[in-house]
């Protein structure tokens, strides 16, 4: 019989012994210092309380915000914070107040002080502490806003902090008025205005009062000592970053007017310099509302974007332009152009770059040395160019040319360290001649990570280290430029992740001693299995056999295929290995790994390629690529007798939610699903999804026939539906899940529908995780353990 539940429930609980491993300790959160010199520890609680979800908010333009505190809402913060010279031993508890609510930790340019916010029930104070003697003390009362972003910047040496405060005197927020003073009406005269799916946007005149009093913020250095010298009036400030050299502020502000139909990071925006008085010395962008750009992916907010100051000098300026007017369906030879403009502002920019791809970032290095990146989406193709700041005129060397797809070929990423004026940059060799990568090194073996030397005349590379089985280990940051030392982070299957010194001729130096959250899975088999579909394309996964499992004596397994489909546009690529199977794995929140607890096998993130070479759209194949795929993973566990066909259950969470739908609705493979937080009608998300870049009404046929909504008379197995009722995630707006659950009710579907009270697209609170859990065992038990009949 199918299950019923009454409209309202209590939490539940999950079975022993889920319910106590949800609440075992987590290891903290580890960050060194610019300079490595200490080594911080941050411990928060890995799910919050649903009292603390409860907590005031008020959603505008796009975000959510605590009207209390002035900071974001659900904003997750630490409850210590713990230091210690980079070295073994344990680290030093700070003293601070009891139940402390720690958040925006940031370091100072020279590494030897640490700042980070409070959360008070008014709102954030700034405290910092003075390195080495640890001593932490206040700076502000509950005055920062951190509404849209961190509150504070570092100013260079002494001088202290750029603050966003709340404006001295603000009045009470605007009140409503339950009576309306008319209608709400938007018209629209002819422009192209398409915009993806948002949430949380500007509705009402009230919500552009609320959004313009919450923003409302005045920019104010704030000194060592705590004194306080306002540089601006009351503006809507988006970001206030100090020049390197301390000597000038980039302000950006937000103007009117706003949209009802974009967030308020494609409002019209004013950016400016101001000197350390708070004057305005230079306008370099004045950018209007962008609320048409164009859906295709790689469009750009036409004008000047990307403003932001050269990490290598003192005071000048870099900035982005398109080049095809931000719109990637219109033909061009390039695409964006780079530019800088020295201090004092007042003479041409210079134009140090010209990308046939969109431009995606550069690392300044030196004077006459940088490293920009440039992709594009259509081909997948991600490029890495040296150029010379100082000879703009001079050709730019290829450094890297490869599918960003392709994680066989990834060199890795540079590293970096702070430069002179404490801003991170290139790290070069001693001599200067080389630079470091540091990659993953995914590769037919498996992942495993390395360093290496990249000469820079040459371009030719030398591997200094890589992580050697049982594990997996990565570089976390270099101690000297020819990286003779450096930190590692390393895990295996059965060791949780420590961090590691590594000095040249000497044996590795252990340098902390983090133990396993659950020791329960240390009995738990991991395997990364391989196998191919149908048409040839190998894929893999990720299987994990509970505790003491032996296939000979237990035989076949009830099991949970736990899914999410990506797209390709090479098949090669799209078989690549790129899961690191000597990781540590332990269940965190509402992992369905704990389901192993329970007798259960779980088949995580099988490999679902969904690939269009050439000019083939990949969606276009989506639901025979995705049925092979799932049938193939079927087929390989089934094969090696650990799980029983009659006994698998499907499921997933957002796009893997709407795949599971899917797969019920087009295959016979599984006995009943799982759906967290999915969307499954795509018509409700015209402009595009996921990977999707073309409108409904550009491919109606592929919206139509990729919706499970419209094959919901196909499903037959029972499925439960778990959305959260805030959910902020473009695209999967609660209303899918209701409306979905109401067409397979309406057709006879066995189905469940759970609203998780306050939750957002993932869940946060210990009670939803606990229940999830709950409803997921319980699912399970009935439907695929048992093999029911309906």
């Amino acid at each position: 019989m199918p299950l019923s539940a009454p409209a309202q429930e209590i939490w539940q609980s999950p079975p022993p012994p889920i319910a106590q491993l949800l609440d075992a300790p987590q290891p903290p959160t580890v960050v060194l210092s610019p300079h490595n010199q200490w080594l911080v520890e941050l411990e928060r609680p890995l799910l919050s309380s649903i009292a603390e979800l409860a907590e005031p908010e008020v959603a505008v333009a796009g975000f959510r915000l605590n009207p209390q505190t002035r900071g974001p809402a659900r904003h997750p913060t630490y409850r210590s914070l713990a230091v210690k010279a980079l070295g073994p031993g344990p680290a030093r508890p700070l003293p601070l107040p009891a139940a402390a609510q720690i958040g925006f930790v940031q370091w100072s340019l020279d590494g030897q002080r640490l700042a980070f916010t409070l959360t008070q029930p008014t709102g954030l104070e700034l405290w910092v502490v003075d390195l080495p003697d640890g001593n932490p003390h206040r700076l502000t009362g509950p005055i920062l806003n951190a509404v849209y972003g961190a509150p504070y910047a570092w100013l260079p040496g002494d001088q202290g902090l750029l603050c966003q405060v709340i404006p001295s005197g603000q009045a009470e927020p605007p009140a409503t008025t339950p009576v309306p003073a008319g209608p709400l009406v938007q018209e629209n005269l002819g422009r192209k205005t398409p915009a993806r799916t948002y949430t949380n946007l500007l509705e009402t005149p009230y919500d552009e009062a609320l959004f313009e009093y919450y923003l409302s913020s005045v920019l104010e250095q704030v000194s060592l000592d705590g004194q306080r010298t306002p540089l601006t009036q009351p503006r809507l400030l988006d970001e206030a970053e100090p020049s390197p050299d301390g000597q000038f502020i980039l302000l950006t502000t937000l103007q009117r007017p706003f949209s009802y139909q974009v967030p308020a990071s494609l409002f019209p925006r004013r950016v400016e310099v101001l000197d350390r008085s708070g004057q305005v010395v230079a306008v370099v962008a004045d950018l209007p509302l962008a609320d048409d750009l164009s859906i295709k992916f790689d469009s750009v907010r036409p004008g000047r974007r990307r403003v932001s100051w050269r990490a290598d000098q003192p005071a000048t300026l870099y900035w982005v332009e398109a080049l095809d007017g931000g719109d990637a369906q219109r033909p061009a030879s390039h695409r964006d152009a780079l530019f800088e403009l020295a201090a004092p502002f007042s003479g041409e920019p210079t134009l140090l770059w010209q990308t046939e791809y969109r431009f995606r970032r550069v690392l300044w290095g030196r004077e006459d040395l940088a490293l920009a990146w440039e992709q594009w989406y259509d081909n997948r193709r991600l490029r890495l160019w040296q150029i010379n700041p100082a000879q703009p005129d001079a050709s730019p060397q290829l450094l890297m040319d490869r599918s960003s797809e392709d994680q066989y070929r990834d060199p890795g990423n540079p590293m970096a360290a702070p430069g002179p004026y404490g801003w991170w940059v290139l790290r070069f060799s001693a001599d200067g001649s080389a630079i470091h990568l540091n990659g993953r090194g995914a590769s037919p073996e498996g992942v495993y990570p390395f360093l290496d030397r990249l000469n820079l005349t040459t371009q030719t590379s030398e591997r200094l280290w890589q992580a050697q089985a049982p594990y997996y280990e990565a570089v976390v940051d270099l101690l000297d430029d020819d990286a003779q030392a450096f930190v590692t982070r390393r895990q295996s299957q059965t060791e949780p992740p420590n961090y590691w010194l590594y000095r040249q001729a000497q044996p590795p130096e252990r340098l902390s001693d983090y133990p396993d959250p659950a020791p329960e899975f240390a009995r738990v088999r991991k395997e990364l299995v391989r196998y191919p579909r149908a048409d040839g394309v190998q894929l893999s996964a990720t299987l994990y056999l509970p505790p003491d499992y032996e296939p000979s004596r237990d035989g076949p397994l009830p099991m949970l295929v736990w899914a999410y489909p990506t797209e390709f546009k090479d098949r090669a690529t799209a078989g690549q290995i790129t899961t690191a199977e000597n990781s540590f794995s332990r269940p965190r929140g509402a992992s369905v790994l704990f389901l192993l607890t329970q007798g259960y096998a779980v088949l995580d993130n099988p490999s679902l390629p969904i690939i269009g070479e050439g000019d083939a759209e990949p969606n276009d194949r989506y639901m025979e690529q995705l049925v092979a795929g799932a049938q193939a993973a079927v087929d390989s566990v089934v094969a090696r007798g650990i799980a029983d066909p009659q006994r698998i259950a499907i499921g997933g969470h957002s796009y893997g939610a709407f795949t599971a739908a899917n797969l019920l609705a087009h295959s016979n493979l599984f006995r009943a699903g799982i759906a967290q937080s999915g969307a499954y009608n795509r018509t409700l998300t015209p402009f595009g999804f996921q990977g999707e870049q073309r409108s409904f009404w550009e491919a109606p046929e592929t919206y139509i026939r990729m919706s499970p909504f419209t094959h919901a008379q196909k499903i037959h197995e029972p499925l439960l539906l778990i959305h959260g009722a805030n959910d902020s995630n473009p695209g999967t707006y609660p209303l899918q899940t209701e409306r979905f659950y109401e067409a397979l009710k309406g057709l006879g579907a066995t189905v469940r529908w759970v609203v998780l009270p306050l939750e957002d697209h993932s869940y946060r609170s210990r009670e939803s995780a606990g229940h999830v859990l709950w409803e997921i065992v319980r699912w399970c038990d009935q439907y695929v353990k048992k093999v029911a009949v309906f």
